[in-house]
């Protein structure tokens, strides 16, 4: 069992930036990942940012360049760095750990991009 707690979400404004945590506490995880869900979608989570346990990264390609995933296994922390933010990005952000068989998620952190 894992338990994913998020943090960090917001109202900023386009072209700022969040630092977005998730603590994460219980058994072994072998991918940590940033999943999110914008208004009017409520059946479509969109993969946003991945890390594996040896580091490895994957992005969507609308916010490479952008976004970084990045955690600490001391603290077993994962955070998801979101700079030059855009309305687009507007979104429910969920904390997502995968061991299989087994996908755990977090609560969910509301993001809001707007002037």
């Amino acid at each position: 069992q894992v338990q994913l707690v998020e943090s960090g979400g917001g109202l900023v404004q386009p072209g700022g930036s969040l630092r977005l945590s998730c603590a994460a506490s219980g058994s072994i995880v072998s991918i940590y990942a940033w999943y999110r869900q914008a208004p009017g979608k409520q059946r479509e989570r969109e993969l946003v940012a991945g890390i594996t346990r040896g580091g490895s990264t994957n992005y969507a390609d609308s916010v490479k360049g952008r976004f970084t995933i990045s955690r600490d296994v001391a603290k077993n922390m994962v955070y998801l760095q979101m700079n030059s933010l855009k309305p687009e990005d507007t979104a429910v952000y969920y904390c997502n750990a995968q061991h299989a068989p087994y996908d755990y998620w977090g609560q969910g952190t509301q993001v809001t991009v707007s002037s």
